[in-house]
């Protein structure tokens, strides 16, 4: 049993220094492999009828979704922001009722929506990919320094 809790503080600590070398893009690709994981980890507890995993797991799925939200800059495109916006509202409303009625169905919708977007995401040229990160940083830079 002790090497399972080593292995998780090993696998916090080196997930704590890939997010503190990551750049916006790749933060991002973790948001949406964590939201995945996350969505997996609470169908096998709603399959084991650990209720109480189930219930941390949505949680967690439902902060990713409240980060990812969080990440929308609508004044680049403001219709599909509010899209995209709307869609991860609608996850989260998706998730609630998983959590409330025990359906795997609703987390395979959850799956099912996320997954495009973050394929979409990995396959995001690599200079469009160094552009987009090198404005994000020197828009945190300039917020900072105000």
């Amino acid at each position: 049993m002790a090497y399972g809790r080593y292995m998780k503080a090993y696998r916090k600590t080196d997930l704590e220094a890939e997010i503190s070398v990551a750049d916006p893009h790749r933060l991002t690709q973790m948001m949406f492999e964590g939201l995945i994981d996350r969505l997996a980890q609470a169908k096998g507890a709603i399959e084991r009828k650990d209720f109480e995993t189930k219930a941390e797991k949505i949680s967690k799925a439902v902060g990713i979704i409240n980060g990812l939200q969080a990440t929308i800059k609508k004044e680049y495109n403001p219709e599909v922001g509010q899209r995209l916006y709307e869609l991860y509202d609608h996850m989260k409303y998706k998730l609630a009722d998983a959590s409330a009625t025990l359906s795997i169905e609703a987390i395979d919708e959850v799956i099912a929506l996320i997954q495009p977007i973050k394929e979409a995401w990995d396959n995001i040229p690599n200079d469009v990919k160094d552009k987009i990160n090198a404005q994000i940083l020197e828009e945190q830079k300039d917020s900072k320094g105000r």
